[in-house]
């Protein structure tokens, strides 16, 4: 399978594993807008979902699913995202489509996190993929300079925005052996959003898709 496909077959895996009748979560990027297209053969058993981009907004309006707050859904059984990087604890990288401040705050209220994934994505250690911070634009240098005393080489991101009106960092170089502790590290810096980070709350499932088909993945059965 093409890395596409993969991504297809971990999206659709991802729908035969949802509850009915229940408001979802839903994240952003490639993986998710075929897990959204896979969503359409049962879009009248989804309630409604928690949406962490305009993007995916879009995407479910289009498909008749209504769009909830996260004040209105309270708690979630499921939320559904993919993952830039996933390492065998099932702590992530995200943010590398910008919308990382939203998912961490959706998967915050979802007692299950579902990530779909193609097996590029599935690291022994995470940080060769540079870590997005996402920054308020006037403690972007204040920001950058305590990340380079952490070991970091920051980059902004030109010409983006997020839909909260912040910036991103994208940073190579740091040490995340210890994500959990990077983590919390990070998000001390003011100035600092939040973080691409997500070791303090980790995917609970991973359905990782291969050239050999598709895995379900979770702490303890690996």
């Amino acid at each position: 399978m093409t890395q596409d496909e993969q991504k297809r077959s971990a999206a659709e895996k991802a729908v035969s594993m949802l509850p009915r009748g229940e408001i979802i979560g839903v994240g952003t990027g490639s993986t998710v807008n075929h897990f959204i297209s896979a969503l359409e053969a049962i879009k009248h058993d989804i309630r409604g979902a928690v949406v962490t981009s305009q993007e995916t907004e879009k995407r479910l309006r289009q498909l008749g699913i209504p769009i909830v707050s996260p004040a209105e859904a309270g708690r979630l059984s499921v939320y559904v995202d993919g993952a830039d990087e996933i390492n065998h604890s099932l702590q992530m990288i995200k943010g590398g489509g910008g919308a990382l401040l939203a998912e961490k705050i959706v998967a915050s209220i979802a007692d299950t996190f579902i990530c779909i994934a193609d097996e590029s994505k599935y690291v022994s250690k995470l940080g060769k993929f540079p870590l997005p911070v996402e920054v308020a634009p006037f403690a972007r240098s204040v920001v950058a300079k305590a990340l380079i005393r952490m070991g970091g080489t920051p980059q902004l991101r030109m010409g983006f925005t997020t839909e909260s009106g912040h910036e991103i960092l994208d940073t190579a170089g740091l040490d995340l052996s210890r994500p959990l502790t990077m983590e919390d590290n990070i998000n001390q810096i003011a100035g600092v959003m939040d973080n691409g980070l997500f070791a303090r709350r980790p995917a609970d499932v991973l359905v990782l898709a291969g050239k050999k088909g598709v895995e379900i993945i979770s702490i303890g059965t690996h």
